[in-house]
């Protein structure tokens, strides 16, 4: 078992055992919940990426083609998460999850991975073309580093990225949205029914001025396309 192994085995035990104290002990509440946000409350941008079309596209195909559309999610996905000072939470299925320390660098990582995955389209046959959706939240997270997250702007940021967001959208949440300098993007405004209570989403646009890809991000896409090309 590697160092990283014992530091998440430790932040799972911990968590768990302060919960299961909150549950026997209701007269320590405050103090336990302090203990929680202590150890594990983290101020994070949240982004939530789902593949579009992926469910249709599996059944027609096969568990092969499953398993090889989302290698090529990851790599367009990881630099671009990396290189805009991300950390990936942990990955289900067709989902991906990662933590930024601003929302706008998670929205900058969100717009990096729609050009890797536009990069990658255009040597894909179109049955293998990666197209995603993308949620961002941020506020108040419980955080076990590359395990999980708890929140509810992460709750919010995986309702729009996995169901409200269409085929290379992304969506942010209100709280989210301002935070982001007002004169460097685009947006218009969206409103959601979830769960019977209405949200106010922000749907990107575009930005007000030309961005190039970091040069991070670009070396780790650069060093992918080659494989994707010879595996196309």
């Amino acid at each position: 078992m590697t160092d990283t192994d014992e530091v998440k085995r430790a932040q799972r035990n911990l968590l768990n055992k302060l919960l299961s104290e909150r549950n026997q002990h209701p007269d320590r509440i405050a103090e336990i919940d302090a203990k929680l946000t202590d150890a594990f409350s983290r101020n994070v941008a949240v982004l939530v990426l789902d593949m579009s079309g992926f469910s249709r596209l599996t059944a027609h195909h096969g568990v092969i083609h499953f398993l090889a559309m989302i290698h090529k999610m990851e790599q367009a996905a990881t630099p671009a998460v990396e290189g805009n000072g991300g950390q990936i939470v942990k990955q289900e299925a067709d989902n991906l999850f990662a933590v930024f320390p601003s929302a706008q660098l998670a929205l900058e990582a969100a717009l990096d991975i729609r050009r890797a995955t536009a990069a990658m389209n255009m040597v894909l046959a179109d049955e293998l073309k990666i197209r995603v959706s993308i949620g961002i939240g941020f506020g108040q997270t419980l955080l076990l580093e590359g395990q999980d997250f708890f929140g509810q702007e992460v709750n919010l940021a995986c309702k729009l990225g996995e169901d409200l967001a269409r085929a290379d959208e992304i969506l942010l949440t209100d709280a989210a949205h301002k935070t982001l300098p007002g004169s460097d993007y685009e947006f218009s405004q969206a409103e959601f029914d979830i769960g019977g209570l209405p949200v106010k989403a922000w749907r990107y646009q575009g930005r007000m001025f030309s961005q190039t890809m970091s040069s991070h991000f670009m070396q780790g896409l650069a060093s992918q396309l080659p494989q994707m090309t010879r595996k196309s």
